[in-house]
């Protein structure tokens, strides 16, 4: 099965819809957005840039060819996803694999109501997803391992390293890992342990330098199970385990300081400020990936 021979759609055409579509474009996959807003379909359309003329834009999930993948990107809501997911399923053929890019809400809960689940899986691709190298691939209870395989197939011809879950568990892997350091982060903030600007020195410049280079279990071979079992052993006690959100970040969003969108989080920010960043950071990802890349096929244990 070649990339030329592929045909996808994609439902959704926010920031992941849109760079979904710009990967599997240069990569040679016929892709059609599609999206019930005609004017964030016109957004989309501007910010595929040169890879427009290879990308299919319509407001209609009717369509006229069937499509090989179908990846669901609309926003991060179950009954939205099960009720988007519905509409593919009754417009496309029992072959076609369908996919949910959810970032961890459990696959059976959006699939729940699928004629046939056993051809839904979730596939959660990382911000930018036309840059960031590794997708969890997340099984649901009834998806059957072809069609893993062939979604894993697919994904490696797009450039990618699709990393395969035994279980899925609400947040899969990334998420979980990512809020249980955020958890921690937050509780040093409230202690006044450390300042905002200090926190992500500390852990940009150590720990995520070094991630970058080894995951955290290859890191930890490295430093030696030992040394690491007599840390925890007297660090576990007194890290942060509460079961609610953190206080301080209830109370930032509660006062509209959501981050870089609303012009306010743990920082100020304009439209250049966060424009410059991310232009900043596209680049910079991929030379790091590159980087890491290269690290690793030269480092196999």
């Amino acid at each position: 099965m070649q990339n030329d021979s592929l045909q996808a759609v994609v439902v959704g055409a926010g920031t992941m819809g849109t760079t979904l579509a710009k990967l599997m474009a240069v990569h040679g996959v016929r892709v059609t957005v599609v999206d019930t807003n005609p004017q964030v379909l016109g957004a989309s359309r501007l910010s595929v840039e040169e890879n427009a003329t290879a990308v299919c834009f319509t407001t209609d999930l009717q369509l006229a060819e069937t499509p090989d993948f179908v990846i669901e990107s609309v926003t991060e809501n179950v009954a939205i996803k099960r009720e988007v997911v519905a509409q593919i399923e009754a417009g496309v053929a029992d072959t076609t694999i369908i996919m949910t890019n959810t970032s961890g809400i459990p696959i059976d809960d959006i699939g729940s109501a699928m004629r046939l689940p056993q051809r839904f899986l979730g596939t959660h691709f990382f911000n930018p997803a036309d840059i960031v190298p590794t997708v969890e691939v997340v099984p649901g209870s009834h998806t059957e391992a072809t069609v893993v395989q062939k979604a894993c197939s697919w994904l490696t011809r797009l450039g990618k390293r699709p990393a395969v879950l035994n279980t899925c568990v609400p947040g899969f892997v990334a998420n979980r890992i990512q809020h249980a350091v955020m958890r921690e982060c937050l509780s040093l903030l409230e202690k006044g342990v450390v300042e905002v600007e200090a926190l992500d020195d500390i852990v940009q410049y150590s720990i995520g330098v070094r991630m970058a280079l080894n995951g955290p279990l290859y890191q930890r071979d490295l430093n030696g199970l030992d040394t690491h079992l007599n840390i925890a052993r007297y660090l576990y006690p007194d890290l942060d385990a509460r079961q609610e959100p953190a206080s301080l970040l209830e109370e930032y969003v509660a006062q509209g300081r959501l981050g870089a969108k609303a012009g306010r989080g743990f920082y100020h920010w304009n439209d250049e400020s966060r424009a410059q960043h991310q232009a900043r950071e596209r680049e910079s990802l991929q030379r790091i990936i590159e980087i890491a890349t290269q690290h690793a096929s030269g480092d196999e244990p």
